[in-house]
């Protein structure tokens, strides 16, 4: 008489690790993608704002002009992570097999979330060093203006602002073919930053600009980023802003995921 040995079934938090497994390799298998997305923030800094010295020898500008390449940062990584990696992942057999399985898109979901988090933290690692290294942005921790704890807390916050661009990028992802999701993303990913305050500082734009970005979710991440790093007050239309976004946003991910779940798995 033979006995046959049955292995555990997995548990969610098993799932969720091997799917982040596969996810962060299938990313390193395209080095170039993930240099570009991790130093492009750094670059963006070092060409844009380190040569204005009037910015940079100013404690108070430069921790500004960190915080928004640093949401500039997470922006792009979640957006172009879930914008173009899901419209690709749709169109591969294997990834429809995994979604006929039993555990639920639930995983894979949460493992690409933190896939995410992980790259955009990457991608605030260079713009912190040099914003440590070629400003003043130091001076205002070291002259006790401000707490060294403002620095982690930053980057959880940063992190956290970046929500609604994960929305929306599963929106479009599942919402567009791999090569409409491309453009969509670049096309919606530019003008956001811009218009947010994230490549030119809000002050800078003509009445109407500011007066329409202060509707938008890159504004308003923009504006938490900088109060949580430079000690300003968070103003309450911006947290009301960034969570309006991200439940319509969600809202809207969910939508588009079910009906994609409908139109191919029915």
């Amino acid at each position: 008489m033979t006995t046959t040995a049955t292995q555990p079934a997995p548990t969610g938090s098993s799932l969720i690790r091997a799917h982040a497994k596969a996810q962060i390799l299938e990313q390193l298998r395209i080095p170039v993608a993930v240099i570009s997305s991790v130093i492009f923030p750094a670059l963006a800094l070092l060409f844009f704002v380190i040569p204005q010295q009037v910015i940079v020898q100013d404690p108070v500008a430069s921790l500004t002009a960190v915080a928004q390449l640093g949401l500039f940062g997470v922006m792009s990584s979640f957006l172009f992570n879930y914008g173009i990696g899901v419209a690709e992942e749709r169109a591969n057999p294997w990834s429809s097999y995994v979604r006929t399985l039993p555990a639920g898109p639930l995983p894979s979901t949460l493992a690409r979330a933190l896939t995410a988090m992980m790259f955009a933290l990457l991608s605030l690692i260079p713009v912190l060093i040099l914003g440590a290294l070629l400003t003043a942005a130091p001076e205002a921790f070291t002259s006790g203006d401000l707490p060294w704890w403002r620095i982690p807390m930053s980057l959880a916050v940063w992190l956290l602002c970046g929500l609604p661009f994960l929305a929306l990028g599963l929106f479009i992802g599942y919402l567009c073919t791999s090569k409409v999701a491309i453009a969509v993303t670049q096309v919606v990913f530019f003008p956001l930053a811009f218009a947010g305050g994230m490549m030119l500082p809000p002050f800078l734009f003509p009445d109407w600009l500011n007066t329409l970005s202060l509707f938008l979710p890159s504004r308003a991440a923009r504006d938490i980023a900088v109060q949580s790093m430079s000690g300003d007050g968070m103003h309450a239309t911006s947290i009301l802003c960034i969570a309006a976004w991200t439940g319509v946003l969600g809202a809207l991910a969910l939508w588009a995921n079910r009906r994609d779940q409908g139109r191919r798995f029915r």
